[in-house]
């Protein structure tokens, strides 16, 4: 009997530049496997050392007061994110709504959100009032300038300290490349921006995106010098089973005035039943490490399979990562719509579905968006997505 035995039927070429591809990935894999056991223990010592128990997976209703499953899950994500507090929520639709209550409850009018990672991702651009759009932090009063990012796509940080004026009350850090082609941030870039900032005024936000960018490395940009972060549940660290959800954590004081916003002011996270949700954000917050360590050794895979064709990538097979996202660019319109289609093809749920291009709320061109998720949206599961625009980069 064959020991390679497959159910689908490649060709011979696509299994030899296969196998290629995954001894060209095979120092990386073990680093990301590293990685991942470490942040696993890491996880599971945070469930030991608050004492979680099925008493935790209890549902509550109405005002939710006095869950201990919703509050020590809180206390669980800030030690594993190495911070003072943490607020994970059900409640939060998505990540760019983590970040929006983080923003809306930290900033106040004549404050001035200085983003030094470039124009962030397309969905906050509404929010901050880059894009029209009623009801932005601009219309609030609230102001908002960037710092370029060099020609290269990486932070230009002798500018930063000279953009931080008096009427600055936050630098935001977005560490996921997103659809942009930029590299993505790891904890020592985070750490130096973090430092440069605090250099300036101690008093001074510094709030990292961390979306996609979860159990990546072997701590978190709260434990590297970031004072706040945010980030989504049906992403890395919703494990593929939370089914909706996202966090706050960082500083106590700072958690507790995004809190106010999540609900009211004056009842914050006192507030906030969990609808029998708790049992399904634990289980993903545990087996975040794990699904998060597969994820980034399939983009590895992807990478390398890729260039092995000819096809340029980024990141690379060899570099570090501080995102699971890998960018493949295909170079024209047909190519990326045939590259999402098939991915689709291949996925457990929704195979027979063709996926499109199309307009979608937050975005200024056509997207196309492939997922045979079990989670409608999850990205950290099997995806493919893409703006239908120049270089086309899946």
């Amino acid at each position: 009997m064959k020991d390679n035995r497959s159910i689908f039927n490649f060709s011979d070429e696509t299994l030899r530049l296969a196998e290629q591809a995954k001894q060209a990935m095979s120092e990386q894999a073990a680093r990301i496997a590293r990685i991942a056991e470490y942040n696993e223990q890491k996880v599971l010592k945070a469930f030991i050392d608050c004492g979680i128990g099925e008493s935790h997976f209890t549902t509550s209703t109405g005002y939710g007061y006095d869950d201990r499953g919703r509050d020590c899950l809180d206390e669980v994500a800030a030690k594993v994110f190495g911070c003072e507090d943490a607020l994970v929520r059900h409640n939060f639709v998505c990540g760019t709504h983590a970040l929006t209550v983080a923003l809306f409850g930290m900033l106040r009018p004549g404050d001035t959100m200085l983003c030094v990672t470039g124009i962030p991702y397309d969905t906050l651009r509404g929010v901050i009032g880059i894009n029209e759009c009623s009801g932005s932090l601009r219309e609030f009063g609230i102001n908002y300038r960037e710092v370029d990012l060099l020609p290269d796509g990486t932070v230009n940080y002798e500018s930063i300290a000279e953009n931080i004026t008096d009427d600055v009350r936050m630098v935001y850090v977005q560490r996921s490349r997103g659809y942009s082609l930029r590299p993505s941030l790891t904890l020592d870039e985070i750490s130096r921006i973090a430092d440069i900032a605090h250099s300036v005024r101690s008093d001074v936000i510094v709030m990292v995106d961390n979306c996609y960018g979860e159990f990546v490395q072997y701590d978190e940009p709260c434990a590297v010098g970031a004072d706040i972060m945010a980030g989504s549940l049906i992403k890395n660290a919703g494990g593929g089973i939370a089914p909706t959800g996202g966090y706050i954590a960082g500083k106590k004081e700072l958690v507790e005035q995004c809190a106010y916003r999540l609900t009211t002011p004056g009842t914050g996270r006192e507030l906030g039943c969990t609808l029998g949700h708790n049992r399904e954000l634990y289980m993903g917050f545990f087996a975040a490490p794990r699904v998060v360590g597969e994820a980034l050794k399939t983009a590895l895979f992807c990478a390398s399979l890729f260039e092995q064709m000819g096809y340029k990538t980024t990141p690379t097979v060899d570099s570090v990562r501080g995102d699971i996202i890998q960018s493949v660019l295909l170079g024209d319109r047909e190519r990326l719509i045939a590259f999402c289609q098939g991915i689709q093809s291949g996925s457990a749920i929704d195979a027979a579905a063709l996926p499109m291009p199309g307009a979608m709320p937050g975005y200024d061109c056509d997207i196309i968006m492939a997922s045979g998720s079990f989670t409608l949206g999850s990205s950290i599961e099997l995806s493919a997505d893409a703006p239908l625009r120049e270089p086309y980069a899946v």
